[in-house]
């Protein structure tokens, strides 16, 4: 019995640590009230498993651990799927929007590494992107910067994926 227990929360502890969690802000926010002034703080979380997954979260709450908490169940409600290539990039040039802010992502030849800043640079670590070139355009908002970056990663497409919509065999793809 006390075996099965071990078993069954070690399983529990993969799954657990599976999802990687990184804060990317955490700002105290305030509500001018009735009585005077509501304090909380609003975490922004990105959560990936740096196999091709990732999420960004909003959480607020009276505390900072609460925030976090909801942050990431947030962003486990928001997950996308990426397509990464064999070099871990991407498989194509791609632009997103999230806000005021813009993000251009190019591939990268293996070893170049993530070049990227800020919140976007965390978002694509955690989706397990290992070579790509990042540019933020317009905002320095980490939140609009995440979301930009979510976007243009959610709007890649394989090879695969256009050859099917097309109705033609992948080869046909490059006549």
């Amino acid at each position: 019995m006390a075996e099965q227990r071990r078993k069954k929360s070690s399983r529990t502890k993969e799954k657990e640590t599976e999802w990687q969690e990184r804060v990317v802000q955490i700002r105290r926010v305030t509500k001018v009230v009735k009585g005077g002034k509501n304090l909380s703080f609003r975490a922004i979380v990105v959560i990936g498993n740096e196999k091709g997954q990732v999420g960004v979260g909003v959480g607020k709450a009276a505390d900072v651990i609460g925030a976090v908490k909801k942050g990431v169940a947030d962003g486990k409600k928001h997950l996308i799927d990426v397509p990464l290539t064999k070099s871990n990039s991407i498989p194509h040039i791609v632009n997103g929007v999230g806000g005021g802010a813009k993000v251009m992502m190019r591939p990268a030849a293996p070893g170049t590494g993530v070049i990227a800043g800020g919140a976007v640079r965390t978002v694509l670590e955690l989706a397990g992107v290992r070579n790509i070139l990042a540019k933020q355009l317009g905002s320095n908002n980490p939140l609009n910067n995440a979301r930009a970056a979510v976007n243009a990663l959610a709007s890649l497409r394989t090879f695969a994926d256009v050859a099917a919509e097309r109705d033609i065999p992948v080869e046909n793809l490059y006549a």
